[in-house]
């Protein structure tokens, strides 16, 4: 995607601002919300909750994929299966109802650490409690990839992203083909080549790289991409983003891993405002 001059000046100057504070109006996110005791009214059978992509009218946008069964897990072909359960239930006796999980760090939307593929940075604490908010949290830039192909150096050139660019989410093929919503882990989705990735760091500005699949880096080149990427632990990588729906251009992107000491990989929040 050639990006035209005009368009190269505003994103510089867009991503030269500092981050502004954003004022939303009180919402009605959950509109009820039963409590412990019995509802009183006969209207339980009415109560929905409602399940958002977009908020604040087109402002704010959910890119993070809900944990279900169903979703993809690496190398899996019966999807992540139950990984929810209700451990304590009202129903038989407890006092309030309390879910317990297990799930692979690596699994649904989420963030690698250095410590992902460097065994020495595992063995030196970087893990996803280290990693830098300031990286995670500021103006981004979501870009389309040509879809015919992995993202190599020819390409990262073809896409003219300007320098002083920090966080670049890189929407292709696998959102089109909705790879995150299917079961069965494919391992054809579009991802990043050794020398792509190396053209990225060697000539970019980028520390944030987002994409749309359970990994940056394509199947082929799965070790040595990542390898380059975080070497230097300045690069962040988040993956498994939800990009569909959502045009291309300048956003503040809000991205936020669970803070689990010791862990190489965490499922993150992120979210897009326009």
């Amino acid at each position: 995607m050639a990006v035209a001059p005009l368009f190269l000046l505003h994103v510089i100057t867009l991503l030269s601002l500092p981050s502004l504070p954003i004022s939303a109006a009180n919402s009605d996110a959950y509109p009820s919300i039963p409590g412990t005791a019995p509802i009183d009214g006969g209207f339980l059978d009415e109560l929905k909750p409602i399940r958002r992509e977009v908020y604040g009218e087109g402002k704010i946008y959910d890119i993070s994929h809900r944990y279900t069964p169903e979703m993809p897990s690496w190398d899996s072909s019966e999807g992540l299966g139950r990984f929810l359960w209700l451990a304590a239930s009202m129903k038989n006796g407890s006092r309030a109802n309390n879910s317990e999980m297990k799930i692979p760090t690596h699994t649904g939307t989420h963030v690698d650490s250095p410590g992902h593929v460097y065994d020495d940075y595992y063995d030196a604490g970087f893990d996803v409690d280290s990693l830098d908010l300031r990286v995670l949290n500021g103006l981004a830039l979501l870009v389309d990839v040509p879809k015919d192909k992995n993202i190599t150096a020819e390409v990262m050139k073809s896409l003219h992203i300007p320098k002083g660019v920090s966080r670049v989410l890189f929407r292709t093929l696998n959102t089109d083909r909705r790879l995150m919503f299917k079961k069965e882990f494919d391992t054809s989705y579009v991802g990043f080549m050794k020398d792509g990735a190396q053209w990225l760091v060697d000539n970019t500005d980028i520390k944030l790289v987002g994409i749309d699949y359970l990994s940056v880096a394509a199947y082929d080149d799965l070790i040595p991409s990542h390898l380059v990427f975080l070497k230097d632990r300045e690069t962040i990588l988040v993956e498994g983003l939800k990009l569909d729906g959502v045009k291309a251009g300048v956003y503040t992107v809000h991205c936020l891993p669970l803070r689990l000491v010791g862990a190489e990989g965490a499922p993150i929040r992120c979210i897009l405002i326009d």
